[in-house]
């Protein structure tokens, strides 16, 4: 199991696209002592993969000693970062901690398309950077991409290009149109290219030896599975089944990109609230609806319940609006 926790709202970018509609930080985010004490929960709740993300991680003070606690408690930590804070020093400092992967987002080989998604100006390059001085000092990562329609034509690029950088994965994130993203949902993919793009992404994956592994799409298991292609994953959403996300504040999600809360940690105890949530239940148990309920890949794909939600006004067992499967 997969869980996520934005450590903060604050950030030294404006990305198109947040989902946390980062920026400052917030006044009611949850302090170091809270943080433990919330890592130890996940632990016992027999979540295994610890991503750190924000906001931008590596602003909080004590992401290290975060890190560090998380892998003794029998996680494995990894960070969600832009990258742009990563210089050698910094890089030396993540790996002592324990960290065991950074995903560091790149979101085009062109420097001023990035820049500009990005909101400043430099950041593809101080990006690059960042990424130089992980893989200087034996620090492992991937590369994180989320695509739009003026990037798809260009994502076997970027794993060729991540590749080139010494990346251990290429993850492959398809929009959801949440926080800030909300102004810019006709960047989205839709049908059509959606399910041409997991195609060549997993053609791809055939001629490559990292990973790569599309987010948010989770029709990529189904077509996998049409192709009789053997992969390691089990399921493609696992949105209140095998994953959580847990914000700045303590409130915790199905995902970061559904806005629905199952609780909060400072109320209640982390584990008891993935054990007993009325929300969460339904996630496992109650069937989806519309083409998603009758496909025959629900067991392997799930549709994306965020897309749900949000093009289904709130309806998250509703149908994927992007697979015209089953339809």
């Amino acid at each position: 199991m997969i869980i996520s926790w934005n450590t903060t709202q604050a950030c030294n970018i404006s990305c198109s696209h947040c989902y946390r509609d980062a920026g400052a930080k917030r006044f009611d985010e949850l302090d170091t002592a809270e943080g433990k004490k919330l890592l130890s929960q996940i632990a016992k709740a027999g979540f295994k993969i610890m991503i750190f993300s924000g906001g931008e991680p590596l602003l909080r003070s004590d992401i290290y000693e975060l890190i560090s606690y998380a892998k003794n408690v029998g996680l494995r930590p990894v960070i969600g970062t832009n990258g742009m804070l990563i210089t050698s020093q910094v890089a030396v400092k993540l790996k002592t901690a324990g960290l065991a992967c950074a995903g560091i987002s790149l979101d085009s080989t062109e420097k001023a398309r990035h820049d500009c998604f990005r909101g400043q100006n430099g950041a593809w390059e101080q990006t690059i950077a960042g990424i130089k001085a992980a893989k200087e000092v034996g620090l492992p990562f991937q590369i994180h991409t989320t695509v739009f329609n003026w990037n798809e034509g260009e994502i076997t690029d970027i794993t060729d290009l991540a590749i080139k950088l010494g990346a251990v994965a290429h993850h492959i994130f398809f929009f959801v149109p949440t926080g800030r993203g909300e102004n810019i949902e006709k960047t989205t993919l839709k049908t059509a290219q959606y399910e041409t793009l997991l195609e060549r992404i997993l053609d791809k994956q055939q001629q490559v030896s990292i990973e790569l592994k599309p987010t948010c799409a989770p029709q990529f298991m189904r077509i996998a599975k049409q192709r009789n292609l053997s992969l390691r994953f089990t399921k493609g959403c696992l949105a209140g089944t095998a994953y959580c996300v847990i914000l700045p504040n303590g409130d915790v999600q199905p995902c970061p990109y559904l806005p629905i809360n199952a609780g909060n940690v400072r109320v209640t105890d982390f584990d008891q609230i993935w054990s007993n949530s009325l929300l969460f239940d339904e996630f496992r148990n109650q069937p989806l609806t519309g083409a998603c309920s009758k496909c025959g890949y629900d067991d392997v794909c799930g549709g994306c319940r965020a897309r749900a939600y949000y093009y289904a006004d709130g309806d998250y067992l509703a149908e994927e609006p992007w697979c015209s499967y089953g339809r």
